[in-house]
């Protein structure tokens, strides 16, 4: 990627807000960079971007959400009521990346509590991506970490994903957006917007890349509840060893002993690391000779994709499959339900969590010339006047559907519907879920599950503001059911067609959806894949990584 170009682009009309803070000490003092910085509205950097092939060492630079509780940065989630706010300490993703060198130099702009599809609300103002004098949206909620690997100024950001907040903002900017199984990476220092689905995500323009950040995010949190424990990691470990189709050299060598309700957690991380050992000496060399079973729901065949993103589908599944891969047809019919289900979910928790931004605790102090009469409450002015309007929609929902009137018509209902979601992938994977007892596997199933990540082209902005809420919430139709069953997905960029020039409304996105803990495994499959292909006309500044040579 040409700097000089890199900085004509970011200059271009439609300015890029996506930096809410950032110190330019740090970024002069990585590798020599030097930052230009008006306001929030437009950040330029120029230099050489970080080669995508070298190895993290201590010169490396990384940017955080601004759900992400940083000590020395302001924490504001982009809202107003966290105006200026610093959390107490950093958030366990900030001091992993610190241990290992990694610089922190900026906290990115994104929707309000991470609530949105396009990065629009935001009270910093939207994420935009300029191209021949038209602003588009870099998708949503973290669109400024997208932008900023897109743009060159960083190889890698770190995002949360709760519907496809990661996902989809790196299939509209070309990027790579990897979602973890839920659990694998700690979600301590992460301002919840829905507890049971927030996840964090990490974007690059390499698979690599996104396996280094990967291998030093996974690790057990005892300070997150939700952070797989020894004992998970271990019995998902086991569960490799124990696939139906490992070779008879590898089976015979496995962990003899029962790690399903294992309590021991020096016998488990014993385990851990023997499993680990054996899947390194059998599994990378087994699993980069074999076929895969590639699965393509009939659901996902939905009349409102635009059809390039339908040509880009079928194109990239004759890839696979001339690469020889089968390709196989699947059903998951509760797909149809689980948009509406998290819908009711994910409000309905961040109903709960945004409880407490109330002016008093913390955040932007009150307004005495805005309290409540003795007939309110608190802070009602307050929370009204410094929520965005999608926020305080959310709230309402949520609060509705946790209303005893609504609770079992509602919240109990999309309950019921996401275990089904989370049934349909079981039932369709080879790979039995390993923390679940009664799940068995399909031996006739699939490996992987390519989708396209979005049914649409990245829109205008001006398209934005004729679309209604319910338009919105339905691009993300395609990324919610890996949320709801808490399955590892990364988007890959592709193209439609190799005749089209590389400009950002042509960016396509597919998806690739792996069974829980599957997470290494996809990775080396997305790099595999990537290797093996030989691109026709390799673009020096293409980032769609199934047609460009240098990734």
């Amino acid at each position: 990627m040409n700097p000089a170009a890199t900085a004509r682009r970011l200059k271009s009309p439609g300015e890029i807000r996506r930096y809410s803070t950032i110190y330019h000490d740090r970024l002069r003092s990585a590798r020599g960079t030097r930052a230009v910085l008006s306001g929030l509205e437009n950040l330029v950097l120029t230099g050489s971007p970080y080669p995508s092939g070298r190895n993290i060492a201590n010169d490396e630079v990384i940017v955080l959400k601004d759900n992400f509780l940083t000590t020395d940065l302001p924490t504001t989630c982009a809202s107003h009521i966290l105006e200026g706010f610093r959390g107490s300490a950093t958030s366990m993703v900030g001091r992993l990346l610190q241990d290992a060198g990694i610089h922190i130099v900026a906290k990115t702009n994104m929707d309000e509590f991470g609530m949105g599809s396009y990065s629009t609300n935001s009270a910093r103002g939207p994420v935009k991506h300029g191209f021949d004098s038209l602003e588009q949206s870099v998708g949503g909620s973290s669109g400024g970490s997208a932008l900023v690997v897109a743009g060159g100024l960083a190889r890698f950001a770190i995002g949360s994903d709760t519907g496809g907040s990661v996902r989809l903002p790196a299939a509209y900017t070309g990027i790579l957006g990897f979602k973890p199984s839920y659990g694998r990476i700690s979600r301590n220092g992460l301002i919840p917007y829905a507890n049971s689905l927030d996840t964090v995500g990490i974007m690059s323009t390499s698979v690599k890349d996104a396996i280094s950040i990967y291998r030093i995010l996974n690790k057990h949190d005892p300070a997150d509840p939700t952070s797989l424990d020894l004992n998970s990691r271990a019995r998902i470990e086991h569960a490799k060893l124990s696939r139906s189709r490992v070779p008879d050299h590898a089976a015979s060598d496995q962990v003899s002993v029962r790690v399903i309700g294992l309590r021991d957690k020096k016998e488990s991380a014993r385990l851990s690391l023997e499993a680990g050992m054996r899947w390194k000496a059998y599994g990378r060399q087994y699993f980069t000779k074999r076929s895969w079973r590639i699965g393509v729901p009939d659901e996902y065949n939905i009349q409102e994709m635009h059809p390039w993103i339908r040509i880009a589908w079928l194109k990239t599944l004759s890839v696979l499959q001339d690469m020889g891969n089968d390709i196989v047809h699947i059903s998951l019919p509760t797909t149809q339900s689980a948009l509406s289900a998290y819908y009711v979910l994910a409000p309905a928790e961040a109903s709960s969590n945004l409880a407490k931004y109330d002016g008093v605790r913390y955040g932007i102090p009150r307004d005495a010339e805005l309290a409540d009469n003795h007939e309110g409450v608190l802070y009602a002015h307050h929370r009204g006047q410094h929520f965005g309007d999608e926020v305080k929609r959310r709230i309402l929902l949520g609060t509705f559907s946790l209303s005893a009137g609504a609770m079992d018509n509602y919240f109990i209902q999309a309950q019921k519907v996401r275990r089904l979601v989370q049934q349909d992938f079981n039932n369709v994977f080879t790979v039995p879920h390993p923390l679940l007892e009664a799940s068995t596997g399909n031996p006739e199933g699939v490996d992987f599950i390519v989708v396209p990540t979005a049914p649409t082209l990245p829109p205008l902005l001006s398209e934005l503001k004729h679309q209604s809420p319910l338009d919105s919430y339905v691009n993300d139709i395609f990324t919610v059911p890996a949320s709801l069953a808490g399955l590892p997905a990364i988007s890959v960029p592709v193209v439609a067609d190799d005749d089209l020039p590389p400009t950002s409304d042509k960016n396509i996105g597919m998806q690739i959806i792996g069974q829980f803990g599957e997470d290494m495994p996809l990775l080396n499959f997305v790099r595999d894949t990537v290797e093996a292909i030989d691109p026709p006309r390799p673009r020096e500044t293409d980032s769609r990584i199934w047609t460009a040579r240098r990734f």
